[in-house]
């Protein structure tokens, strides 16, 4: 399961899960918004969107490619 850091009216976090969407694992992805919580508000706010895997971050800004090579090197299968 991926992890969307994201929060209400991000429009870069909307072109990230458009992104993840073309990927084909949007349903695969849990979009967490940080301003419900503290600590991620606190670790995420100036970074969102990011994507998280494990222990594996994609930080803003990335495009499919930048996106693809990511989840191959977690081996995360998608569509292409």
């Amino acid at each position: 399961m991926l992890t969307l850091y994201s929060t209400e009216g991000c429009h870069l976090c909307e072109m990230a899960l458009d992104l993840v969407k073309q990927t084909g694992l949007a349903e695969q992805t849990h979009v967490v918004d940080i301003a419900f919580d503290d600590v991620l508000f606190s670790r995420y706010g100036v970074t969102i969107p990011v994507l998280k895997f494990q222990e594996s971050e994609l930080n803003w800004p990335f495009d499919l490619n930048q996106l693809t090579h990511w989840l191959d090197k977690n081996g995360i299968t998608y569509r292409s």
